[in-house]
C-alpha cells in the first residue's frame, strides 16, 4: 500500500474509513484518457447494448497502446519504491504523483476482460474510482430512523436514505404508520447488496465526499427473468405479505413473485417476520406457470449455496454476496486474478485473502488452477471489473466481528508482514481472538521512515493504537506514532464530563462555535457558553484558529459541547456530573437555566439538574428571582439534598445558613410581634422585632380564620401596619414563618411541636396544609403533620375533600393515635369530636371585622368610625324611611349621611311605613365595615330600651347588673331567630328581656359545608359563651346546640367522666349483641361491655346461649367493675360492666382471676377453634384450652370436633393445669379417677400436664404406620404418644381356624391411615431407662369398653376361640392358637401370639407338604394357625405347628391309605420335588407321595425337566403302580393317558385362574404404537401339515398391542376348518399317532399360556411406573419380549421416542440368539415404533426392516412387515412389498395367499392370474391347500360363484376328501342358500366313501337340518342314512 495521509485521516467520518494520500490524489486529470475513464463512470449506467462484448466477457475504454504506456509507467513507479528512490525535490515528487495517480497500489479499474498481459494489481474500491452504477457489498453500521450507514469494501462508508432502502412498490403492504421503519427491517451487522446512487460534487472536500447507496432489488435484480432464475440460486427477497402458510416475497421486479412456506423458515432464527423484512433464501423450485419461485431459507444451505455455471449468463446478473466456484489464474503483486463461471475473471485483494494475517509467503498457498469458494465483493458495469473476497466469514455469509475499540491500546502486538514502503501488518491481542490491523507508513512515525524493513521485522512486538476499523474486512487500522499515545483526548471515549481540555475554533455560528481538539475530536462550545455574559457577535470574541481551553460539560451519543466560562473553566470545585454524585452538603458550580417565581432550576454536568426554592436564593423579603440572577449565570450552589432514584437535588445558593446564638432564636410557637414591610400577591412580609431575624412572612390564608376576612384584611393591610401578636410555626430559614390566626395565638401554648407532645383523644388546634384524595394533612408547629383520613375527614361520605376544605383552613383536630416507631399521627376533623367548645371563632370574627373598619377608615383620618358611637347595640335611634323594597325598609340618618339601617320584613313587626316618614327603631346590629345598621321595629325591642331610659342613670346601672346577672356563662338558654346573616344569627332571648346575642352557624372544621338554614323567628338553644365586654367587641356571644350537641364543653365533660367509677351501678342501653359479649351505652358518650363470664353466677346450670334473652335497644342495670385497656375503634375506651346478681347485689365484687385448682370443674365458652385446640373464655381475664384429643374417644366424634365446639358453645370440664404467667388452663372433659395411682403417667411440658391409667379408654390419632408388623404409633395427647401393638390391632374372629383363611381377609393394618382418629385402651404404662414413658395401646373392640356402635373398626365382635393371650401360663400343650408371621428364616419361622408372646415354628413343621419358599408361603404379617407342641415357662420359649395333619380330626389312617388309591385312577398333585430322573408329587387331599419318573412326562425325550416344572405347581397325574408293601406310587403324565377322561376331570381353581387370566388375554397397553396395534402376524404359520395357527399366536406373546395380530381374520377358519377335518384324509393314521400329536400340541400350548400367564401376573401384581423397575423387570426376564415391549411403551408414554429406541436396540441384542420368536416380536415393536415416529417413518421402517432380514426368518419379517403396511393402509408400499415378495417366496402357498386376499379386499381384478401362476409356483402338495383356501376367500370377499368352480374343480380330482367336502359345505351354509346346499349335501352321501367318512357326512347333514328345524327333513336324512347302513351290510 502507498504512503498515507493524517489529514485525510482526519477528515474521514468519525471511526470510518482513513484514507492514504494515494486513494486522495490517485486519479488527478493528467492523462485525458483517465479523465474520460471517470467522466464515463460518473454517468448512469449505460444501456446493455452499449456494453461491448469480449470473449471474456470484460471490456475497456482505453487502446491496447494506451493500456500498455500506463501498464509501463505502473512498472517504473513500483521499482522506484522498492530500491527507495524517494526524493524530496517537489518537482520529483509531482511527478511520482501523476505516475502513482494513473495506477497506484489500490489498483485502477482494469477488468477482466484484458488481453495480453496481465494486470499487476488487484482492483480496488476508492473514493476516487467509485462511480455510479457500481454494485458493492456491504455490512450495516448504524441504523437510524431516517438513514442506514453502510460500511463499504475498502473501509468507505455510505448512506442510503430511507426511501433508497425498500422499494416503493412495498409502500402499501407496509403499514403507513410505521415512523421508525429501518430498525425493524435492517440491523447493525447484517449483509447487504447495495448500488451506488451518486456521489458528493467533486468540488466539496474528498474526505467530506458522501456515497449515496440504493438497497432496492429492483435495481440489484436488473435484468434477472424467470428463465434465468435457476433452482440452488440464493436470492434476496422482501417479504410482502404474511400469509397461513408462508411468506409471500418480492424481489422488486414485476415478472415473478415468491413464496417461502412457514416450516422451511428457521424457527430458532428468532426473527420477528414482518412486511418489508429481507430474507435470503436458496431457490428449491420453480412454477414457471404460475410464475412463482419456492424458496428455503435456512442459514445453513444459504451460507454453503454455490453459483452453478449458466450457459450466457451477463455481468447483470452478478450480485455481491454470491457465492461462486474459481480457479487461480494468476498470483498479483498485491491479490489473486480468479477465474469463475466459465466467462468471468476477478480479483482479490491482500485484505480479502482466506488468512487474515498473510505472511510475506502468502502466495505460496495459492498455487495456479487452485480451486477455491469465493463470494462476489463488488461488480462495476462500467469497467467490468468484479472484485471478489475468501474472506473466511464472509465466505459463511457473516460479517466479521470487531472485538477491537477505536482508541484502544496494545501494547504486544505483532507484526506478521512488513510492506516495503507502504506500512506494517499486525497482530492485535484482542480478546476472544486476536484481530488484524494495517498502519500505513505514514503512522509509523512521526519522523519519514526510509527504511520500514529494517526499522521493524517479522515477529517483532510494537505498542499501537486503534485508529479505525473496516467492519467489511475484519480489519483494524492502527498508529504507532509516540504523538498518539500522548494526548487526553483520542476519541469520543476519552472525552469525560469536568475535564478542561485545549482546543482549537474550526468554525463560528450563530449557534455557536465549533471547537476541535489535539487528538481531532471535534465539540460544541454553544453561544450561552462562550462568554460569562451574553455575546450579540460571536465572531469577534472567538476568531477561527484560536487555540482556548475549555472544560467539557457533557458526551451525549459522541456529541461533545464544552464552555469557555470563566468561572466554569477555573472552578476548583468538586464536578458534579451523575445523580449519584450529589451528596448532602456538596458545594460546586453551575448554571442557571431556568427562573421561576418559586426558585431557579441549576444544570450541572452531563445532564445533571437541580431547583433551588426561593427560600434558599438569598432574596430579601418581597424580592423576585429574576431581579437578582439570570439564565445563564454561573452560581455556587450548596446541595441540600438529593434523591438519585427520582432524579432530583436540592439546592442552596447560601453556603452557610444563618446561625444565630441559642439566646436570640425565635422558639417555634412563640409570639412576637412585626411591622408590614411589604404586602406580595401571596403574602405579608413584616419586619418581626426580635433579635436575630429581620423578615417574616404571612401567607395570605393565615391572616384571618375566615377565609374571606384573610383576603379583605390583605387588601387593607399597608406598609407601616404592626401586628401586636403574630405566632411563630416555622423557623428553619432565616425567613420566619408566621401566623395572624386568633385560633392558632390563643392556643399557642397548647400547639404540639414533636410527636411526643402529642397524646391520643385529645383536641388540637390546627391549619390544613395540603389536600389529596384520600385524606387531608394538618399541621401545627414546624413541620409537624398529622393525617385524616377521608373516612375520619368528615362525617359524612363527601366525594371531594378539596370542596369541604381548602389549604391553610383552621381547624380543630381530635388526635386517634400516634405511632411511635414511624411517627405517623392519625387525626379525625369530624365535626362530632371536633367542635368548638367556646365562642373563639366568632369572637374572631367580630374582633377583626372591627379591626378591618378601622385599617379602611385609615385611609382618611381615622375620624369615620365616630359615627358607631351614636349606633348602641339595644338601643333606640330615629331615622328616615328612605325607600321600601321586596327585601325591606331602607333608612337614612341625617347626622350620618353614609350609613345606612335596614329592617327586614320579619322586624317590621306588621307595621307599615311609607318613603320619607320618621320612625323610632331598636338598633339589633351594626356592620362597621358596611357602615351598616340592622333595625327592628318590634315594640319588645323598643319598650325594653324606654324602660331602661326613662330612670335615672344610677336606676340604668342597677337594670344592667340585674340583668347581666341573670346570664352567666354556660348556660343553656331559649333563644329566637331574628336576623338570618351570611356567617352568624342575631337572636333575641325573651326569658331575659330580650337581649341580644350572636351565634355562628358555622365551625373551624365546617367553614365550606352547606350550612343549615334558619328562618326569621325560629326557636333554638344555645348556650351563653361570653358574656359582652372589649374582647368580644361588645357583644354577648353563643352557640347554637347544633354545634355543641355531641360534647358538652370540656370542663362539664370532665364532671361527668368522673361521676362514674369502678362498682359505679349505671342504666346502659344495649346498642350490639357478640357471641362473647354484649355492647352497651350509657351516660352521655359512654361505651361499655359485659362479658359472657359476668352474665350468671350459677355455673352448674351452663346455658347454651346466654344473650338469647337480650335484644338490641333493651335497657339493663350493670355494675361497673374495670375500664378496659382495650381501645375501642369508635370511642377511647370502653367500661367493663357485669350484670351477675352477685354482683348487682353487691356481694361479690372482685373476681379471684387464679383461684382455682387441678381437677377442678369449671365452665367457658369457645371463641376460637382451630384443628387442634379450642380457646375457651372461663372469665375476662383467664382462658383454657381443650385439645381435640381430650374432647372425646370416640372417632366420629373426634372428627366433628371444629363443629362441635362451635364458636359461643359452653363447655364444662376439669382443670388439668395451669399456668398463672398466662393466665391459661387446659381443661379435659373426663373427670379424675379418685386418687392417683403409681401407674399414672405426669408428663410436664410447656407447663401442662397429662394424667393417663390404665384401663383408661382415650382417644388417639394415628401418627405412623410402622413397616411390617411394628404396628401403629397413636397421639394421644398434645406431646404424648402411645403403640399399638400389631395383635392388638383387631379381634380375630374364625370359628375354625385350621380351615383356612382367605388371602388378604385378616390384615390388620387395612382400614388405618396416618391421620385417622381412633378408640384406644390404655394397657400398661411403664417408664424407660431414659426416663419416658411408655403407653400401650389396644384397639380391639372386644376389651370392655371398647364396644361402640359408632366404631369404625371392620371387625366384628364375635369372641374369639380362645381369649386373648397374655401370659405364657394361659398356653398348654395341643392348644389350638392364632398368631401373625413375625419373621422368616431358613429354619423356620416366628409367630406373634400376643404382644408379649411370641412362639417358634420349624421349617418341618410349617405345612404338610413340602415348602419351597418359607419366605413366599409365609410373608411377614400373615395370619395363621397351629397347635402347641410345648411349652418351657422358665425359658419363655413356645413351639407351634402349623401342620393341619397333625390336628385334623381325621384319622392318620384315612389320609395315608394306600387302599384308597386305585391304578388307573386321575387325580390331582402338586409337585413337592424336582430331580432329574423324575417328579415327586405329593397326591391332594392325602400325605402320600408318588413318583412320575422322567419317562413317563411325555411322549418324547425331555431333556431338562427343571425348566418345565417347578415345585409347588399342580398337575393331574394318573396313578400307573401302587406298591404297597414298599408303600410306593408310581405315576404318569403322558398326554395319552388322558385322552379318554379328558371332558371328565374338573380343573382345579389355579387352572381356571389361568385359564382367566388368559381369556382375558390382553393389558389395555399405553400407546406403544397405538395407530399400529398390531406387530407379528402368525410366525409360526407355516405350518405344511396344515396345522393350527393358534400355536403361533400364543408364541408370539399377542397379548401386547404391537404384537396382537393374525395374518388375517379368515386365515385361522381357514386352517382350522382344514385341521378339523385333516383327520379324515389319510385312514391308514392310527388314533394313537393323532393322540400323540394332539397331546404334543396341547402341552405346547399349556407351556406356553403358563408361561404368558406367569408374566402377566408379573405385570399385573406389581405393574413397574418408574425406569428403575422396568430395569429390574428386563434383568429378571431378559429374553422376554413382553417385557421388552411394555418398557419401550411406558417410555413413549413419557414422550422419551429415544430411550424407547435404545430399549429396542438393548432388547434385540439381549434376548438370546435362540429365542427367534422373542426376538421377532422386537423387531416388530421396532417396526411400529418407526412407523410413527421415524423422519421420515418411510425410510426408518425400511432401515429396521433391513436389519431385521440379517437376524429373522425373512418371510415372517417380510409379512410382519406387510401387515403393518396394511393396518396403516399405505396401500403403494404394500403393493410394492408383496410384489417383491411373490418374486422371493414363490414357493410359499401363504405369500400366494394375501396377494390372493388382498386383491380381494381392495376389489380389483386379476384374481385368476394370480392363482394361475401361484399353481405353476407352488410345489404340487400344497396346490390343495392354496385352491381350498383361495376358494373361501372367493366365497368371503370375492365373487361365490368363482369359489364353487374352484371346490368343484379340486373335488372333481379328489372325491374323497372328506375334509374338503366339509369346507365347501361350511361355506354354503354361510352364504345360506338352502336348495344349493341340500343338492351339495345328496351329491355327498351319494358317494363310495368308508363307513367313517360317510358317517361323519351323514351327521354334518342331520345337524344342518336340525338348525332348520323341518321334522320332515331330519327323519329323510336319518331315513337316508339307515339305507345307507343297510346297503352296507348287505
Amino acid at each position: 500500500m502507498a504512503a498515507s495521509s493524517r489529514k485525510s485521516q482526519k477528515k474521514s467520518s468519525k471511526d470510518g474509513p482513513k484514507f492514504n494520500k494515494a486513494s486522495k490524489n490517485q486519479f488527478k486529470n493528467s492523462k485525458k484518457q483517465i479523465n474520460d475513464a471517470v467522466e464515463a463512470q460518473d454517468l448512469a449506467l449505460p444501456p446493455d447494448d452499449d456494453v461491448p462484448v469480449f470473449p471474456r466477457g470484460g471490456g475497456h475504454s482505453l487502446t491496447q497502446r494506451e493500456r500498455d504506456e500506463i501498464h509501463a509507467e505502473v512498472d517504473a513507479e513500483f521499482e522506484a519504491a522498492e530500491r527507495g528512490l524517494h526524493k524530496k525535490n517537489k518537482k520529483k515528487k509531482k511527478t511520482e504523483r501523476k505516475a502513482n495517480e494513473t495506477v497506484d497500489d489500490l489498483g485502477s479499474l482494469f477488468g477482466d476482460g484484458i488481453s495480453g498481459k496481465l494486470p499487476r494489481y488487484a482492483n480496488k474500491i476508492t473514493l476516487k474510482n467509485i462511480s455510479a452504477g457500481m454494485k458493492l457489498w456491504g455490512v450495516v453500521a448504524e441504523v437510524n430512523e431516517k438513514d442506514l450507514v453502510i460500511c463499504l469494501p475498502g473501509g468507505l462508508r455510505g448512506l442510503a436514505r430511507a426511501a433508497d432502502a425498500l422499494d416503493p412498490i412495498l409502500d402499501n403492504e407496509i403499514e403507513a404508520n410505521e415512523d421508525n421503519l429501518l430498525p425493524t427491517i435492517f440491523h447493525v451487522g447484517q449483509l447487504v447488496s447495495c448500488i451506488v446512487l451518486q456521489l458528493d460534487d467533486d468540488k466539496k472536500e474528498i474526505g467530506k465526499r458522501k456515497i449515496w447507496l440504493s438497497l432496492r432489488l429492483s435495481l440489484l435484480y436488473k435484468g434477472l427473468s424467470l428463465e434465468t432464475v435457476q433452482e440452488g440460486m440464493v436470492l434476496t427477497a422482501y417479504v410482502k405479505s404474511i400469509e397461513d402458510h408462508g411468506y409471500i416475497l418480492h424481489f422488486g421486479l414485476p415478472s415473478f413473485t415468491g413464496f417461502l412456506p412457514r416450516n422451511n423458515l428457521a424457527e430458532n432464527s428468532g426473527i420477528d417476520v414482518k412486511p418489508g423484512l429481507l430474507l435470503q433464501g436458496v431457490v428449491r423450485s420453480i412454477d414457471r406457470t404460475r410464475k412463482v419461485v419456492y424458496l428455503s431459507s435456512d442459514p445453513d444451505t444459504v451460507s454453503k449455496c454455490v453459483t452453478k455455471d449458466l450457459k450466457g449468463i451477463s455481468i447483470d446478473l452478478l450480485v455481491p454476496g454470491m457465492m461462486v466456484t474459481a480457479r487461480v489464474q494468476s498470483i498479483l503483486e498485491n491479490g489473486v486474478m480468479l477465474s469463475f463461471l466459465t466467462y468471468f475473471t476477478g480479483t482479490v485483494d491482500i485484505f480479502h485473502l482466506q488468512n487474515t494475517f498473510p505472511t510475506t509467503n502468502w502466495k505460496n498457498d495459492y498455487n495456479q488452477h487452485k480451486k477455491v469458494n469465493a463470494r462476489i465483493l463488488f461488480v462495476d458495469p462500467t469497467s467490468r471489473a468484479v472484485g471478489l473476497t475468501l474472506n473466511p466469514y464472509l465466505l459463511h455469509n457473516r460479517a466479521p466481528p470487531s472485538h477491537v475499540k477505536v482508541g484502544d491500546i496494545y501494547d504486544q502486538s505483532k507484526v506478521v508482514r512488513v510492506d516495503r514502503g507502504l506500512g506494517l501488518l499486525l497482530d492485535i491481542p484482542s480478546t476472544p481472538v486476536s484481530t488484524p490491523a494495517y498502519v500505513t507508513i505514514s503512522d509509523v512515525a512521526e519522523e519519514e521512515v526510509r527504511k520500514l524493513e529494517k526499522k521493524y521485522k517479522e515477529g517483532s512486538y510494537v505498542r499501537v493504537r486503534i485508529l479505525g476499523f473496516r467492519h467489511l474486512e475484519g480489519l483494524a487500522t492502527g498508529i504507532l506514532k509516540a504523538s498518539a499515545f500522548e494526548g487526553l483526548v483520542f476519541t469520543h471515549s476519552d472525552v469525560k464530563p469536568g475535564m478542561v481540555v485545549k482546543g482549537k475554533v474550526i468554525a463560528v455560528d450563530s449557534f455557536g462555535a465549533i471547537v476541535q481538539f489535539p487528538g481531532g475530536v471535534k465539540a460544541l462550545c454553544p453561544l450561552p457558553h462562550m462568554s460569562e455574559f451574553e455575546i450579540v457577535k460571536p465572531g469577534k470574541k472567538f476568531k477561527v484558529g484560536a487555540e482556548l481551553v475549555f472544560r467539557v460539560l457533557g458526551v451525549k451519543s459522541k456529541r461533545i459541547t464544552v464552555t469557555h466560562k470563566k468561572t466554569l473553566v477555573k472552578s476548583k470545585l468538586a464536578i458534579l456530573s451523575s445523580y449519584a454524585e450529589a451528596t448532602d452538603g456538596l458545594i460546586t458550580h453551575g448554571w442557571i437555566t431556568k427562573i421561576e417565581k418559586h426558585g431557579c432550576f441549576v444544570r450541572f454536568y452531563n445532564g445533571v439538574q437541580g431547583f433551588a426554592p426561593r427560600s434558599e436564593l438569598g432574596l430579601d423579603p418581597g424580592c423576585e428571582p429574576s431581579s437578582m440572577y439570570h439564565v445563564g449565570q454561573v452560581v455556587k450552589c450548596r446541595i441540600m439534598s438529593s434523591i438519585p432514584a427520582s432524579r432530583r437535588i436540592n439546592l442552596s445558593f447560601m453556603m452557610k445558613p444563618t446561625r444565630v446564638s441559642e439566646d436570640d432564636l425565635v422558639k417555634l410557637g412563640s409570639l412576637v410581634s412585626g411591622v408590614v414591610d411589604v404586602v406580595t400577591p401571596n403574602a405579608v412580609v413584616v419586619y418581626v422585632i426580635a433579635k436575630g431575624y429581620s423578615k417574616g412572612t404571612i401567607p395570605t390564608e393565615h391572616l384571618a380564620d375566615h377565609l374571606e376576612h384573610a383576603t379583605v384584611m390583605k387588601s387593607v393591610i399597608k406598609p407601616g401596619y404592626e401586628f401586636d401578636q403574630l405566632l411563630v410555626l416555622d423557623n428553619e430559614s432565616s425567613n420566619l414563618l408566621l401566623s395572624a390566626k386568633y385560633s392558632l395565638i390563643n392556643s399557642a401554648q397548647q400547639l404540639p411541636s414533636d410527636a411526643s407532645h402529642i397524646h391520643p383523644n385529645s383536641v388540637v388546634h390546627g391549619y390544613v396544609c395540603n389536600i389529596i384524595e384520600t385524606g387531608c394533612f394538618v399541621r401545627f408547629l414546624g413541620r409537624l403533620t398529622g393525617f385524616a383520613p377521608r373516612s375520619k375527614a368528615v362525617d359524612g361520605q363527601r366525594a371531594d375533600l378539596s370542596k369541604t376544605y381548602y389549604v391553610g383552613q383552621s381547624v380543630r383536630s381530635n388526635i386517634l393515635d400516634v405511632n411511635s416507631e414511624t411517627g405517623r399521627i392519625t387525626l379525625s376533623l369530624k365535626q362530632s369530636c371536633c367542635s368548638s367548645t367556646d365562642a373563639s371563632f366568632m369572637q374572631e370574627y367580630f374582633l377583626l371585622e372591627e379591626k378591618i373598619a378601622m385599617l379602611q377608615s385609615s385611609k382618611h383620618n381615622g375620624s369615620e368610625l365616630k359615627w358607631v358611637e351614636g349606633f348602641i347595640i339595644g338601643s333606640v335611634i330615629e331615622g328616615k324611611v328612605h325607600e321600601s323594597n321586596d327585601f325591606g325598609v331602607v333608612v337614612s340618618f341625617e347626622e350620618h349621611s353614609d350609613v345606612y339601617g335596614f329592617i327586614t320584613h320579619h322586624q317590621l313587626a306588621g307595621a307599615t311605613v311609607e318613603s320619607g316618614s320618621v320612625i323610632q327603631a331598636a338598633i339589633l346590629d351594626v356592620a362597621k365595615a358596611e357602615r351598616l345598621v340592622d333595625l327592628s321595629l318590634k315594640t319588645v325591642f323598643i319598650d325594653r330600651f324606654r324602660e331602661a331610659n326613662s330612670n335615672r342613670q344610677a336606676q340604668k346601672k342597677k337594670r344592667k347588673r340585674e340583668a347581666s346577672k341573670d346570664l352567666e356563662v354556660h348556660q343553656t338558654v331559649n333563644a329566637i331567630v331574628e336576623i338570618v346573616k351570611e356567617n352568624y344569627l342575631v337572636l333575641s332571648l325573651p326569658e331575659y328581656n330580650y337581649s341580644i346575642g350572636y351565634a355562628s352557624v358555622s365551625d373551624y372544621n365546617t367553614q365550606k359545608f352547606p350550612q343549615k338554614q334558619f328562618l326569621n323567628g325560629q326557636s333554638v338553644i344555645a348556650t351563653v359563651m361570653a358574656l359582652p365586654s372589649s374582647s368580644t367587641a361588645g357583644r354577648l356571644l353563643l352557640l347554637l346546640k347544633a354545634i355543641s350537641e355531641t360534647e358538652t364543653s370540656s370542663s362539664k365533660r370532665a364532671k361527668k367522666k368522673s361521676s362514674y367509677d369502678v362498682g359505679s351501678l349505671v342504666q346502659a342501653e344495649i346498642t350490639e349483641i357478640k357471641p362473647l359479649e354484649l355492647r352497651l351505652k350509657f351516660g352521655i358518650g359512654f361505651h361499655g361491655r359485659i362479658h359472657i363470664t359476668e352474665v350468671n353466677d350459677d355455673k352448674s346450670n351452663v346455658v347454651e346461649n346466654l344473650f338469647s334473652n337480650f335484644k338490641i335497644g333493651q335497657t339493663v342495670t350493670a355494675r361497673i367493675i374495670a375500664k378496659s385497656n382495650k381501645p375501642d375503634m369508635k370511642k377511647s375506651f370502653l367500661w367493663e360492666l357485669s350484670i351477675k346478681p352477685s354482683m348487682l347485689t353487691g356481694s361479690k365484687l372482685l373476681f379471684e382471676e387464679c383461684d382455682v385448682s387441678i381437677g377442678q370443674r369449671v365452665t367457658g365458652y369457645v371463641y376460637k377453634v382451630d384443628n387442634e385446640w379450642a380457646l375457651l373464655t372461663i372469665s375476662r381475664h383467664l382462658k383454657a384450652q381443650l385439645f381435640i384429643l381430650d374432647s372425646a374417644y370416640e372417632p366420629s366424634e373426634l372428627q366433628e370436633f371444629q363443629r362441635r365446639f362451635h364458636i359461643g358453645k359452653a363447655v364444662t370440664g376439669h382443670v388439668l393445669s395451669i399456668n398463672k404467667e398466662k393466665k391459661l388452663l387446659r381443661l379435659v372433659l373426663r373427670p379424675f379417677q379418685d386418687g392417683i395411682s403409681d401407674k399414672t403417667v405426669d408428663i410436664s411440658n410447656d407447663n401442662m400436664q397429662t394424667f393417663i391409667h390404665e384401663g383408661d379408654i382415650v382417644g388417639g390419632r394415628i401418627s405412623k404406620i410402622l413397616s411390617g408388623v411394628g404396628g401403629l404409633v397413636v397421639q394421644i395427647g398434645p406431646h404424648l404418644y402411645g403403640r399399638v401393638h400389631f395383635t392388638e390391632l383387631k379381634n380375630i374372629c374364625v370359628s375354625d381356624p385350621l380351615s383356612g383363611y382367605d388371602e388378604g381377609q385378616f390384615d390388620p393394618l387395612s382400614g388405618y391411615d396416618e391421620g385417622q382418629f381412633v378408640k384406644c385402651k390404655v394397657l400398661e404404662i411403664s417408664r424407660t431407662v431414659r426416663g419416658t414413658f411408655h403407653v400401650e395401646l389396644s384397639l380391639r373392640s372386644s376389651l370392655d369398653g371398647m364396644s361402640s356402635t359408632n366404631s369404625s373398626d371392620l371387625s366384628t365382635d364375635v369372641d374369639t376361640p380362645g381369649k386373648h393371650l397374655e401370659k405364657i401360663e394361659d398356653l398348654s400343650p395341643n392348644m389350638i392358637v392364632q398368631g401373625y408371621v413375625k419373621n422368616v428364616t431358613s429354619k423356620g419361622c416366628f409367630i406373634m401370639l400376643s404382644r408379649k408372646l411370641d412362639a417358634k415354628v420349624l421349617l418341618s413343621n410349617l405345612s404338610d407338604g413340602y415348602v419351597e419358599s418359607p419366605e413366599k408361603e409365609f410373608p411377614i404379617g400373615k395370619l395363621v394357625a397351629g397347635r402347641v407342641l410345648s411349652v418351657e415357662p422358665l425359658s419363655k420359649r413356645v413351639e407351634v405347628t402349623l401342620k393341619t395333619s397333625d390336628s385334623r380330626t381325621a384319622s392318620q389312617s384315612e389320609i395315608n391309605n394306600l387302599s384308597n388309591l386305585h391304578v388307573g385312577d386321575i387325580v390331582i398333585g402338586q409337585i413337592k420335588r424336582v430331580e432329574s430322573y423324575g417328579l415327586f408329587i405329593t397326591i391332594e387331599n392325602t400325605n402320600l407321595v408318588g413318583l412320575c419318573h422322567v419317562s413317563e412326562l411325555s411322549e418324547d425325550h425331555v431333556d431338562n425337566i427343571g425348566t418345565i416344572y417347578r415345585a409347588g405347581e399342580k398337575v393331574k397325574v394318573k396313578i400307573l403302580k401302587v406298591d404297597k408293601e414298599k408303600r410306593r406310587i408310581s405315576l404318569g403324565m403322558k398326554s395319552s393317558y388322558f385322552k379318554n377322561d379328558a371332558d371328565n376331570l374338573q380343573m382345579s381353581s389355579e387352572e381356571e385362574s389361568d385359564e382367566a387370566i388368559e381369556e382375558v388375554g390382553s393389558y389395555n397397553r399405553s400407546s406403544l404404537l397405538e395407530n399400529s396395534s398390531v406387530a407379528v402376524q402368525d410366525m409360526d404359520t407355516e405350518s405344511e401339515d396344515g396345522g393350527s395357527l393358534v400355536l403361533a399366536q400364543i408364541e408370539s406373546r399377542a397379548s401386547v398391542p404391537p404384537l396382537e395380530v393374525n395374518l388375517d381374520d379368515e386365515q385361522p377358519d381357514m386352517d382350522n376348518g382344514i385341521s378339523q377335518n385333516q383327520g379324515h384324509t389319510d385312514e391308514a393314521k392310527t388314533i394313537d399317532e393323532k393322540n400323540n400329536r394332539h397331546a404334543k400340541k396341547k402341552e405346547k400350548e399349556e407351556r406356553e399360556q403358563e408361561i404368558r400367564a406367569a408374566e402377566e401376573r408379573l405385570l399385573e401384581k406389581d405393574a413397574p411406573r418408574t425406569p428403575d423397575e422396568f430395569e429390574r423387570l428386563v434383568r429378571s426376564s431378559p429374553n422376554s419380549s413382553f417385557v421388552w415391549i411394555k418398557y419401550m411403551a411406558f417410555m413413549l408414554s413419557m414422550a422419551d421416542v429415544e430411550k424407547a429406541r435404545s430399549i429396542a436396540e438393548r432388547a434385540l441384542q439381549t434376548i438370546n440368539i435362540r429365542e427367534e420368536n422373542e426376538k421377532l416380536n422386537i423387531w416388530v415393536a421396532y417396526f411400529n415404533l418407526e412407523n410413527e415416529y421415524g423422519n421420515p417413518p418411510e425410510e426408518a421402517v425400511v432401515k429396521v426392516f433391513q436389519r431385521a432380514l440379517q437376524y429373522c426368518d425373512p418371510k415372517k419379517v417380510h409379512l410382519a412387515l406387510l401387515g403393518l403396511y396394511e393396518r396403516t393402509e399405505q396401500n403403494k408400499l404394500a403393493d410394492e412389498l408383496l410384489y417383491k415378495m411373490i418374486k422371493k417366496f414363490k414357493h410359499s402357498c401363504k405369500v400366494w395367499l394375501r396377494r390372493v386376499q388382498r386383491l380381494l379386499k381392495q376389489q380389483q381384478e386379476g384374481v385368476q392370474a394370480v392363482v394361475q401362476r401361484a399353481l405353476l409356483s407352488l410345489p404340487r402338495h400344497k396346490h390343495i391347500k392354496f385352491i381350498s383356501q383361495t376358494a373361501i376367500l372367493e366365497f368371503k370377499n370375492g365373487v361365490a360363484d368363482r369359489g364353487r368352480s374352484m371346490f368343484e374343480g379340486i373335488l372333481s380330482e379328489y372325491p374323497k376328501r372328506t375334509d374338503l367336502w366339509s369346507i365347501y359345505l361350511d361355506q354354503e351354509i354361510r352364504l345360506g342358500d338352502v336348495d344349493l346346499i341340500r343338492g351339495l349335501f345328496e351329491r355327498a352321501i351319494s358317494l363310495s366313501l368308508p363307513p367313517k367318512k360317510m358317517k361323519f357326512l351323514f351327521k354334518k347333514y342331520l345337524e344342518y337340518e336340525k338348525s332348520l328345524g323341518e321334522e320332515e327333513r331330519i327323519e329323510y336324512v336319518k331315513q337316508k342314512a339307515m339305507e345307507y347302513v343297510e346297503s352296507t351290510l348287505a
